[in-house]
């Protein structure tokens, strides 16, 4: 099999640094999933407000946990989880020993079962960089991610359609956003929802970023306005 990998992905280790501190405990309160569940899982870290600041895959290794993220975002995302660690003695770091793996074939991401297989693996000299063929596989099943599709504080993370790819738990504790995130989803209604579409049926007003040689635009469109949308099964059965 090739090394196929995401090099636009980092990944970024959290280890406790004396006996006694969990670190999937820390995270119980920040982010939208149960960490007691097993790993992968995707989930986000929301402001306060509930909207998406970073979205990723958490992944256990041992006592340690690895969060697969948006390279681009790696450092930020490290700097907001120190925030929050406070005087908890964890170590949270980029960790260049370890690398994002895809391969379209396959099963392993918690979103949808046709997302392919994913991992966690050791990089090296020869991987293939497989990011371009991993983003039109993603967004031909309608499925957003990154700050440029997302965007940063500006969607809802049920706008996101995170309850339908599994990216947060509506049973656990509380965590950053959940009173907005639990409160729409108790109402059973969201307005909005990113949606992929092609480039002609774009609605320019409503766009988060295109992708020209793609012929695909992602935004963020009231349900309303989606009813005539060619929509993949698995969003079409969560407005109808």
């Amino acid at each position: 099999m090739r090394n196929t990998r995401l090099y636009d992905r980092h990944v970024v280790r959290l280890s406790p640094t004396e006996a006694g501190e969990d670190v999937r405990q820390f995270l119980q309160g920040l982010v939208t999933q149960d960490t007691a569940a097993m790993m992968p899982l995707w989930a986000g870290l929301l402001s306060p407000q509930g909207k998406a600041l970073f979205d990723f895959l958490l992944w256990a290794d041992g006592k340690d946990v690895l969060i697969d993220c948006e390279g681009t975002q790696a450092e930020a995302l490290v700097r907001r989880l120190s925030i929050y660690r406070l005087r908890r003695k964890i170590a949270i770091a980029i960790d260049p020993a370890c690398a994002v793996f895809w391969n379209a074939d396959g099963i392993g991401d918690p979103r949808h079962p046709n997302m392919g297989e994913r991992w966690i693996g050791t990089p090296a000299a020869d991987d293939v960089d497989v990011s371009a063929e991993y983003r039109a596989h993603r967004l031909a099943l309608g499925i957003t991610e990154g700050v440029a599709e997302l965007g940063s504080e500006q969607s809802l993370w049920l706008e996101v359609n995170a309850a339908e790819l599994n990216g947060v738990s509506f049973n656990k504790g509380c965590y950053v956003g959940q009173e907005n995130t639990a409160r729409m989803n108790w109402r059973q209604k969201v307005n909005r929802r990113l949606v992929v579409v092609p480039l002609e049926q774009a609605d320019l007003s409503r766009q988060r970023c295109a992708y020209p040689e793609l012929g695909l635009s992602v935004e963020l469109r009231r349900v309303d306005d989606m009813k005539t949308l060619k929509l993949p099964e698995w969003q079409r059965a969560a407005i109808v």
